[in-house]
C-alpha cells in the first residue's frame, strides 16, 4: 500500500442570505425588551417613585423606633415647684422628638404653673430634652381664711407651697362666704383699681401695688411686725400689742403716718385714755376712739 501525503483542500461553507437575515431579527426581539426595560428604570418618574418608598420606610422606621421618643425629661431650677408638675405642663412626656416643639412647651410651662417667670426647652438627638425654669421668690404671705398664697414682687398671688418663715404676713378681711373670697375684692396689677375675676384662679390675682408697698415699708420701719390686716375700705391695719387696732391704708408715706400715729397715742395715754382704735389712713385728717 502506498501513502498518500498531499492535502486535499475541502470546500467552503457560507450561511445562506435568509439565514443571516432571521439572525439579526432574532437578536434584535431579544435586545428589544433590555433596552426598554433599562430606559423605563432609569427615568425619572421611577427614581422619584423609589426615593418616595425609601423615604415612606426610613419614616416609618424612625416612628417605630422607641429611642426617638422622649422619656426621661431633666428639669432643672426648680426649689418649691415640684418637677412632675413642670414636666406636664410643658406635655413633653411620651412625645416624638421630632413632633416636639420647644418654643411652644417652654411657653405652656410658664402660662400654666404659677410661680414660673422664665422656662426654656432644649433639645437634643435621639431623644434628649433639657428643661430649665426660674422661679419667683415670694416677698410676703397672703391669708385669706385657710387658704395660703404667697405673694411674688410684681404683687401676683400663688398658691403656697412650703411653709415660708420670716415673711410678713398680710390677713385679708374680705367678706367671704363659704370660705370663699368675695370676686369684687380683687384687684389689677396694673392700676390698682378694683376688678371682677374668677376666685377658682388665684393664681392670676393680683396685691394693689401700693398695699404691698405700704406693707413692705411698715416690716422695714417695723421689724416687729409679723402681721398685718387688709380692707379694701380702710388699707392696711396692725393690731397694737398694748390692745387696739390702727388703720394705716396704703402708699408709701407709713414714715409720716407711724409719727401721727404715735403722737395721738403719746397724748392720749397721757391724758389717761385707751385708745380702742386709731386710723391715720388720711394722715391730715386721722381720728381715733378712745376710752
Amino acid at each position: 500500500m502506498r501513502r498518500m501525503d498531499s492535502a486535499v483542500s475541502m470546500p467552503r461553507l457560507r450561511v445562506p442570505k435568509n439565514a443571516r437575515r432571521r439572525r439579526r431579527r432574532n437578536q434584535a426581539k431579544v435586545r428589544l425588551p433590555l433596552a426598554s426595560l433599562r430606559q423605563i428604570l432609569l427615568s425619572a418618574r421611577w427614581l422619584s417613585l423609589g426615593v418616595l418608598a425609601l423615604s415612606i420606610y426610613a419614616m416609618t422606621l424612625i416612628g417605630l423606633e422607641e429611642r426617638f421618643y422622649l422619656t426621661a425629661i431633666p428639669v432643672e431650677g426648680v426649689i418649691s415647684v415640684p418637677a412632675t408638675e413642670v414636666v406636664q405642663a410643658s406635655s413633653l412626656a411620651g412625645s416624638h422628638v421630632f413632633a416636639a416643639d420647644p418654643g411652644a412647651a417652654a411657653q405652656q410651662i410658664m402660662d400654666h404653673v404659677p410661680g414660673i417667670i422664665s422656662a426654656t426647652v432644649t433639645l437634643g438627638w435621639p431623644n434628649q430634652v433639657q428643661i430649665n425654669v426660674t422661679e419667683d421668690s415670694p416677698i410676703a404671705i397672703w391669708v385669706e381664711g385657710s387658704n395660703q398664697f404667697w405673694v411674688t414682687r410684681n404683687g401676683r398671688l400663688i398658691p403656697a407651697r412650703s411653709q415660708s418663715l420670716g415673711l410678713l404676713m398680710i390677713q385679708s378681711e374680705i367678706e367671704t362666704a363659704n370660705g370663699v373670697p368675695s370676686e369684687t375684692e380683687t384687684v389689677d396689677e396694673a392700676n390698682s383699681e378694683e376688678l371682677v375675676v374668677e376666685t377658682n384662679n388665684p393664681h392670676i390675682r393680683f396685691v394693689p401695688r401700693d398695699v404691698l408697698a405700704g406693707a413692705l415699708q411698715l416690716k422695714e420701719l417695723r421689724p416687729n411686725i409679723e402681721r398685718l390686716f387688709y380692707r379694701p375700705s380702710s388699707g392696711l391695719s396692725y393690731q397694737d400689742g398694748r390692745g387696739w387696732r390702727v388703720f394705716f391704708g396704703s402708699g408709701t408715706d407709713m414714715p409720716q403716718k407711724l409719727v401721727v400715729y404715735e403722737t395721738i397715742v403719746d397724748e392720749l395715754l397721757a391724758q389717761g385714755l385707751t385708745p380702742l382704735y386709731v386710723s391715720v389712713s388720711n394722715q391730715e385728717k386721722p381720728y381715733y376712739l378712745a376710752q
